[in-house]
């Protein structure tokens, strides 16, 4: 039997180039790459995607979604990395690591649809708690997360590295309207019974995330403290190969978090810092929105779904 033929639709933006290099090379698949004169012609994109085995959609929500409702062919699988279906219900949501039954539902299904960058992080660290009931699902759940420039896109990329480029902001923070796309994901897959306030910023770095959720023990199930929300998390990620719960006498010792550490990783650091003397604990999780936050998680969730084509 032939290798599987995968086609990276969006092959040149920001996540397809990664994706693309981290398959390029591989001899358990064949790409298939369209050229240039090609790419924006609907057709030529509609007869790849219906003769290859696996698609990863790496497109804005409109072309997704139109990229989706041009397939024919009922053997095709699709990997869609936007934002387009990560709350349909007839998608299945490409984070490994959120259940012990996830992997298994990835490698089986037709339609999986990436987590958004920030998500990964929101959801990697609320998920666990909401469901052990240690965090209620009614908790007013507040996130702020810093990303590189890169997690605009081509457009940030350009903005500090192009020809032109004079030097973007140190620092910004957008999103003041709380209308970001990304909570009523977050909310769905952690559980929440309510919209979390979600404030993101971008920082004059390339790639990299770190995301916090403050949570004061007052609020949560009695008797719940630092201690007991790091077991919790250690307990879900124990044996997971790209997701680790630094332990607290470790993070009892930092003093800064840097958002690029993990970066060129497929890897998710979590932590839990606790305050004992305020009643508060800060969660965290570090890691590359391009890489478990994009392009790794596509070509983790490619992986499982190999093991069934």
């Amino acid at each position: 039997m032939s290798s599987p033929l995968v086609f990276i639709d969006g092959d040149q933006g920001t996540t397809g180039l990664q994706i693309h290099e981290q398959l390029r090379g591989r001899t358990d698949l064949r790409l298939l790459t369209l050229p240039t004169s090609e790419r924006k012609d609907p057709r030529h994109r509609a007869e790849a995607i219906n003769a290859c085995d696996i698609a990863i959609l790496c497109l804005p929500d409109a072309a997704a979604r139109e990229a989706v409702s041009a397939i024919v062919n009922p053997a095709v699988r699709v990997i869609d990395a936007s934002s387009a279906h990560r709350t349909h219900p007839d998608w299945t949501y490409g984070f490994p690591e959120m259940a012990s039954d996830q992997p298994a539902r990835i490698a089986n299904a037709r339609r999986v649809t990436n987590p958004g960058c920030y998500p990964t992080g929101a959801i990697g660290l609320l998920r666990p708690l909401v469901q052990a009931g240690l965090v209620p699902a009614s908790y007013p759940i507040s996130i702020h997360a810093v990303s590189g420039y890169s997690g605009r896109g081509r457009a940030g990329v350009e903005e500090y590295e192009g020809a032109d480029a004079v030097g973007g902001p140190e620092f910004q923070v957008y999103g003041l309207e709380l209308a970001h796309k990304h909570p009523p994901e977050i909310q769905q897959h952690s559980g929440l019974a309510q919209r979390p306030i979600f404030v993101p910023a971008y920082g004059a770095f390339r790639q990299g995330i770190v995301l916090t959720v403050p949570l004061a023990l007052s609020l949560l199930a009695p008797g719940v403290d630092g201690a007991t929300l790091h077991a919790c998390l250690a307990r879900h990620y124990a044996g997971a190969g790209h997701v680790h719960v630094l332990p607290l006498h470790e993070s009892g010792v930092l003093k800064h978090l840097d958002p690029q550490v993990l970066n060129g990783t497929n890897d998710m650091q979590l932590s839990v810092f606790p305050n004992v003397e305020h009643g508060h604990v800060l969660l965290s999780a570090v890691f590359d929105n391009l890489g478990k936050g994009a392009s790794g998680a596509a070509v983790q969730n490619l992986n499982l779904m190999l093991t069934q084509q």
